[in-house]
């Protein structure tokens, strides 16, 4: 049976966990019979019990496991996270957030259509999340417009089905500590022409907690991202690109 890792980033969600593996446990229970599934949540050195609710859902459920590492933000915990699904041998890697934004009975979208793609990608229409984030993602999407040529409906969507090896194929280009790695790998299949394709997804607001990330954050992640972006882009100089 084809293998298939969900990675989930948690930092400080003590609330949102318990709701997290109910909401998806019947599409895994589905999934199970047809392929080897594994929930993989990096809790990414959370102050709360985020440690101590993982513990108590790990004794319940099977498919769930989970690894605690030093606090370095949701790019860093992304990239653990592919690299441990990557080394255990997964054929699929399928991301979300635990924060509860994304609707579980949206995954069989994906799902039904992975034999003709190679990632599979979630366009968020509809979101909840407030004004000024959107605003971010659609300056996000100009802005590597203009950088890389790629015209994308959504960079940073944390939903997403991708062949392992494709993810593997570009992670090594970005430090392991790096902010963004949804949107440089949205970025790098569409400059370098991957099989992809965006699906409309909805996304609702945090049905708990505090987001870690705000607004004055998220624009100071802005800034340097630009300039990294700017790095990418003369390493891929010389190579062959796509305009969407």
């Amino acid at each position: 049976m084809e293998k298939i890792w969900f990675v989930i980033p948690a930092y400080n969600e003590e609330e949102n966990l318990r709701g997290l593996v109910s909401d998806w446990e019947g599409v895994i229970s589905r999934l199970k019979k047809e392929a080897d599934v594994k929930v993989f949540i990096v809790n990414d050195g959370s102050r709360d019990n985020t440690e101590g609710v993982l513990e108590e859902l790990c004794e319940k459920y099977d498919f769930l496991s989970y690894e605690t590492k030093e606090n370095g933000g949701h790019g860093s915990a992304l990239l653990y996270g592919y690299g441990r699904a990557i080394a255990k041998g997964a054929d699929w890697i399928f991301q979300t957030d635990s924060d509860r934004q994304t609707d579980p009975g949206e995954f069989w979208k994906f799902w039904k259509k992975r034999s003709g793609y190679d990632a599979l990608i979630g366009s968020r229409h509809g979101r909840k999340d407030g004004e000024s984030r959107k605003f971010v993602e659609k300056t996000l999407c100009i802005i590597l417009k203009g950088i890389f040529g790629v015209g994308l409906p959504d960079a940073n969507a944390p939903f997403r089905l991708m062949k392992a090896g494709l993810v593997s194929k570009y992670m090594e280009r970005m430090p392991k500590d790096y902010n963004l790695p949804n949107v440089m790998l949205t970025t790098f299949f569409a400059y370098y022409r991957e099989n992809i394709r965006f699906i409309a997804i909805s996304f609702g607001k945090r049905a708990g907690g505090e987001n870690s990330i705000d607004i004055v954050k998220i624009t100071k992640i802005g800034i340097g991202a630009v300039r990294d972006f700017a790095g990418f882009r003369r390493q891929m100089k010389g190579q062959s690109s796509w305009m969407v």
